[in-house]
């Protein structure tokens, strides 16, 4: 009898401990703080030791040699180690006429590519160019997207753009015709905008023949509402060269 009262004592003492012990919880693992991600910043286009601003080259008399850093953003054409370029960076346009090329060079000159140049401010029937240039290749890429130049057209201010990227939304065709009256040369396209008109180009030697761009241009029928997009050249007034067009629907 003592021994069963001895072993129900000892149960009771048992049960009595763990009710009294404490219950800990796996602890929590604390919410790391939210890593800030460090803005990202547009990398300033700066120039080397002696090369012009935008603002400078504007301000050049023609005729003067100019130094330039800027970046491809269309070829036009190459032919007898002679490249002609468009350029542009973050403040203005450039336009590089029969620049000394080899053929294996013009290769590299892909969209994006930084070149420095060197040669002399000239004008052409109101073209602003760079002519008897030289090159060399630098370190960097920059791709422009199309300015809006649509409420500029029929403005003065439109020429402070020249030889930009721009794009020009809601035109109507009035007329479109082959230069030498058949497919295969340039393609001259008449658009107008509140009223007035504005010659256009398909530069064959910018675009070729077998692009979207130079077939669907061919299609097109007086009364087309387009939106267009190319490169902000100039003849005689404004004459931009077409790279891309949408009809609309």
């Amino acid at each position: 009898m003592k021994k069963l009262i001895a072993l129900m004592m000892a149960l009771v003492l048992v049960f009595a401990f763990a009710g009294c012990a404490k219950t800990e919880e796996a602890p929590v693992a604390e919410e790391s703080a939210p890593v800030e991600e460090a803005p990202v910043e547009e990398v300033a286009d700066v120039k080397g030791e002696g090369v012009m601003t935008y603002a400078e080259y504007a301000a050049a008399d023609l005729d003067a040699e100019v130094v330039i850093e800027a970046y491809v953003q269309g070829k036009q054409s190459w032919w007898d180690n002679k490249a002609t370029v468009y350029t542009q960076d973050q403040d203005g346009a450039y336009f590089l006429y029969e620049m000394a090329c080899s053929e294996e060079d013009y290769a590299k000159l892909e969209v994006g590519t930084k070149i420095k140049v060197t040669g002399f401010k000239a004008e052409w029937a109101g073209e602003v160019e760079i002519v008897d240039a030289t090159f060399e290749i630098l370190e960097g890429s920059y791709v422009a997207e199309p300015m809006d130049a649509t409420d500029l057209l029929g403005k003065d201010e439109l020429i402070d753009h020249q030889n930009k990227l721009v794009s020009f939304k809601g035109l109507t065709v009035e007329a479109v015709e082959y230069k030498n009256g058949e497919p295969g040369d340039d393609i001259y396209v008449t658009l107008s905008k509140d009223g007035a008109s504005y010659e256009f180009c398909v530069e064959v030697y910018l675009t070729g023949t077998e692009t979207e761009v130079y077939t669907t241009v061919g299609t097109l029928a007086a009364g087309d509402v387009v939106d267009v997009e190319g490169f902000l050249y100039w003849y005689e007034g404004v004459n931009p060269h077409i790279t891309s067009i949408a009809v609309a629907q």
